[in-house]
């Protein structure tokens, strides 16, 4: 809990509906309430949005993650629109979970840049800073205008598997997109030794894991992502590592996405503990096995709203003291 208390004179925070246990939670870490506000669908299903408090001359924080359905990032972009005509001082859109970010570049011909489009109407829509937590790709933070803080979750996500103490540990990235999360997060894990897998993929869907570069046998393996989308990228690197004589296996991520039937999958897979954060309501969901781990980011989230209310340096975060 922080020690101080921010004028509720000077800062509001409101928030959609993609996430509300996560944004009284970051509201709670600064003392604070949410902010009254009406987010609801009209009789014909359109949104409807209106702040019931003033907002004049104020630091407004909108908190709403834009995982699908699009009403979430619809919702974000009429929030926006809302505080800015009320004539707000600063709008920081606090996106824990950033949505449309895996077509972040042009692989093939007549593809478009989704995050790089997602980007703009953010902007466009008026606000003036961005605050997301593990973007995954380093280079959408590069496709705002405006100051845009990419938080990570790596440091209490290594935090947790550091006080498991598990032995002959071994860091695993499941593909070279996740070597340099890999590497970050075992930093954090005394003794850690690293492996990588160099995979084939067949379709957007599916994967074949093609090579292991590295040694697990009799290691407790960590697999690290920054996403769990269906899981069969992690269930595959899993049952391969064991194949190898790896002596169990963990797996980890910021975003627990869990699409389609990827939880039952992940419950009968012989992944021993999944871990993530609650960037994603996860704890809200009817059915989530028992060996699903959510770890809130609330308390790092607001305390880098409480830095950036304070002038504060949001990276010291983020740094080894």
């Amino acid at each position: 809990m922080v020690k101080e208390i921010l004028s509720m004179d000077e800062v509001k925070i409101f928030t959609g509906n993609s996430n509300v246990p996560l944004a009284e939670a970051i509201a709670s870490y600064l003392n604070m309430k949410l902010s009254p506000a009406i987010v609801s669908r009209f009789p014909d299903g359109e949104i409807q949005v209106r702040c019931l408090e003033s907002v004049r001359g104020k630091d407004v924080f909108i908190i709403q993650s834009t995982q699908t359905p699009a009403e979430n990032l619809l919702e974000l972009l009429i929030m926006i629109d809302a505080v800015r005509r009320a004539s707000a001082r600063s709008i920081s859109a606090v996106i824990p979970f950033f949505g449309y970010a895996r077509q972040d570049r042009k692989t093939k011909s007549r593809e478009p840049i989704s995050a790089k489009l997602v980007a703009n109407l953010i902007t466009t829509a008026g606000a003036t800073r961005v605050i997301s937590v593990d973007l995954h790709a380093a280079q959408i933070q590069g496709f705002f205008d405006i100051p845009a803080d990419n938080l990570t979750a790596v440091l209490l996500l290594g935090k947790y598997f550091r006080e498991k103490n598990l032995e002959n540990p071994v860091v695993v990235a499941p593909d070279v997109g996740a070597v340099q999360r890999a590497t970050t997060f075992a930093q954090e894990i005394p003794h850690a030794t690293q492996a990588i897998f160099v995979k084939k993929r067949l379709s957007p869907e599916e994967v074949e894991t093609s090579r292991l570069i590295g040694e697990v046998e009799e290691k407790s393996v960590i697999l690290v992502d920054d996403a769990i989308h269906t899981g069969n990228t992690l269930i595959s690197a899993a049952k391969e590592v064991l194949r190898r004589g790896a002596k169990e296996v963990y797996a980890t991520a910021t975003h627990g996405i869990f699409a389609g039937d990827s939880l039952k999958n992940l419950e009968e897979s012989p992944i021993k503990e999944i871990v993530v954060t609650d960037t994603l309501p996860i704890l809200s969901r009817p059915y989530l096995p028992q060996k699903v781990k959510v770890l809130s980011v609330a308390p790092l989230i607001g305390e880098a709203i409480r830095r950036i209310v304070m002038h504060e340096s949001v990276s010291e975060l983020f740094e080894k003291k």
